[in-house]
């Protein structure tokens, strides 16, 4: 199950990188701090679980200081939602030092040579008990196994409570200045990930503490209520974006200047942003934007007269993400796109043989000039919106 758990999470920091990256700067962090985590379980299913030599040998305290890593991504994400602003500051390199610390002691195991780390597997993968005696280079002659084993769900815990607070203190202090203020989305996201992690941080604490007080590496082994709550606090970390989509897909909070129509000055009045006043929600405000600007582009442009028009043209007309036309047309509008193209085509048609052209021209041409491709799909997708065929509609229209 871990390691399931661990490959689901490397899956989901590939999809914010995907989605999310290019429009939601924060994602970033969120993406880097669910690839540390799930690498972590890896981490811990190979030395306990795996039994592999050749595993063990190559993870073991080769790459433990990218794990220092965890809780750095996880505080720079909730800061960068709270505050608005996904720089990193000069001071931010402090949060590295510990990382930086561990990378360097460990510089003289990872140049061991590999028959030293062979033989350590070795003696790993037959007794797990020897992980708790594993002496890490140089750190071991200044802190004790406990210490640097425990320094990291420490480390770890200490960035979920100073990101809680700075959670809290957004929200009851400083209201004016809270950019997701309003949000009830963001905020119900940002503590459940800090539930989730809190539960997951404290239960690996005390599990890692259980394990050296009775010296007894084989806990991990037995289903316990610390260990049912370290899988309750993973399993919440990594399912709970799945229920939080705009995350996934990346919607920003508010429309962006850059995204603004600047064809005419009717486009430019039509998506001018209004004032945006205190419990706005902010991602209703930016589907609304999209709704205008779809629409704009469709009267204005007629992109869809095209007959190899699609969503990914809209999203070159509109520049708005594809991905967020495909959740506007899905989650907002629950409507497929191409059927939405469609009632457009149908609208130009009739208004064609309203104006008399169909006494001019064929049906079969008012379909072409109207974006359908054949004959047969102008007269069957017009009677599925019409309900009549457009040969009915044109006898009505000269009668």
């Amino acid at each position: 199950m871990l390691l399931s758990l661990s490959i689901l999470g490397i899956f989901l920091s590939v999809i914010l990188l995907l989605f999310s990256a290019r429009k939601y700067k924060s994602a970033i962090y969120l993406s880097g701090f669910f690839f540390l985590l799930s690498f972590q379980g890896c981490i811990i299913y190979v030395l306990a679980y795996s039994k592999s030599v050749f595993l063990i040998s190559a993870f073991l305290s080769n790459f433990t200081f990218l794990l220092y890593l965890i809780g750095p991504m996880f505080f720079w994400y909730i800061r960068s939602i709270v505050t608005d602003n996904v720089r990193l500051k000069k001071t931010d390199l402090l949060h590295l030092v510990p990382s930086l610390i561990f990378m360097v002691t460990s510089f003289q195991y990872i140049f061991t040579s590999n028959s030293y780390k062979i033989q350590e597997a070795t003696e790993f993968a037959s007794n797990i008990d020897k992980l708790i005696l594993h002496q890490p280079p140089v750190l071991h002659q200044i802190f004790s196994y406990r210490v640097i084993f425990l320094s990291l769900p420490l480390f770890v815990l200490g960035y979920v409570l100073w990101a809680a607070g700075l959670l809290i203190y957004y929200l009851f202090q400083r209201k004016n200045l809270s950019v997701f203020l309003g949000q009830r989305y963001l905020t119900i996201w940002l503590s459940t990930l800090i539930g989730s992690l809190l539960i997951l941080s404290v239960s690996h604490l005390l599990t890692l503490d259980r394990i050296f007080t009775e010296a007894n590496a084989t806990i991990f082994y037995t289903m316990n209520l610390l260990q049912a709550l370290s899988y309750l606090g993973l399993v919440g970390l990594l399912i709970s974006p799945f229920f939080f989509p705009r995350i996934l897909y990346g919607l920003p909070r508010f429309p962006e200047s850059n995204l603004k129509l600047k064809a005419t000055a009717a486009a430019k009045e039509l998506f001018q942003p209004e004032l945006i006043k205190h419990k706005t929600n902010f991602e209703s405000e930016y589907l609304i934007y999209i709704h205008q600007k779809a629409e704009f582009c469709m009267k204005e442009v007629q992109p869809y007269l095209k007959t190899d028009f699609n969503l990914t043209h809209l999203s070159f007309y509109t520049q708005i993400p594809v991905h967020h036309l495909s959740y506007y047309f899905r989650e907002e509008k629950k409507q497929h796109f191409n059927d939405y193209r469609n009632e457009w085509r149908i609208n130009h048609a009739k208004n064609l043989m309203k104006t008399g052209k169909a006494s001019e021209v064929t049906l079969e041409t008012i379909g072409l000039l109207s974006g359908f491709s054949t004959r047969n799909t102008f007269r069957t997708t017009f009677k599925k919106v019409e309900g009549i065929t457009p040969s009915t509609f044109a006898a009505q229209q000269k009668n």
